[in-house]
């Protein structure tokens, strides 16, 4: 790693100041968890800087690429969809009302269901979807220039050993076995799992 890192960051300062007015307090979970969080903000300003240029927020650019991720013919139901992105129904909404708006997806009757919608990329949809996840996986791969190849592994197997610990498995809805039943899939949805990218 490079030898410029500063000895402290603004972390240790926080620690320190509560280590001083309460010494009998154990803190150290504070270096770990709001360094995860300061860097979740910082990211998020990255990620709005990447897909301005799109139109688009990094929420709207998820549901895009979860259904560029199903693959041919580029459609989930609503609650596939829902639950590939771990948003609230009414985000979700909000979310695929602009996103029809644009011209990026559009809503097409169930073939399976009489009663179902499907969400479908559009043409378009998909050109920008394409284009957003390069300058989308750059700019990832700019915020962690910072680590090595190993290091970035070290961390990613970290964060995934947490991730599936038990006091954030209860705490993730895409961890609950009754979400991933919920939904029958149409033809061409992934079953890959929850993913972000």
């Amino acid at each position: 790693m490079s030898s410029n890192i500063p000895a402290m960051d603004e972390i240790d300062r926080i620690v320190a100041e509560w280590n001083r007015e309460r010494p009998d307090l154990d803190v150290s979970p504070t270096h770990t968890l709001q360094r995860v969080t300061r860097l979740s903000l910082l990211q998020a300003a990255s990620f709005a800087r990447v897909f301005a240029p799109y139109g688009i927020s990094f929420g709207e650019y998820l549901v895009l690429a979860a259904l560029r991720r199903a693959g041919p013919p580029y459609w989930m139901n609503p609650t596939a969809l829902l639950n590939s992105v771990i948003l609230s129904s009414g985000a979700m909404t909000n979310r695929l009302d602009r996103l029809e708006e644009m011209g990026l997806v559009e809503r097409l009757p169930d073939p399976a269901d009489r009663r179902g919608r499907l969400v479908a990329l559009t043409e378009r949809g998909r050109a920008l979807v394409d284009a957003a996840a390069v300058d989308h996986l750059a700019g990832e791969q700019r915020l962690l220039s910072g680590l090595d190849p190993d290091e970035r592994k070290q961390l990613a197997g970290l964060l995934r050993k947490l991730l599936l610990s038990p006091p954030f498995r209860e705490l993730d809805p895409a961890a609950r076995p009754t979400l991933a039943r919920s939904h029958s899939r149409p033809v061409g949805v992934s079953s890959s799992g929850v993913s972000l990218v």
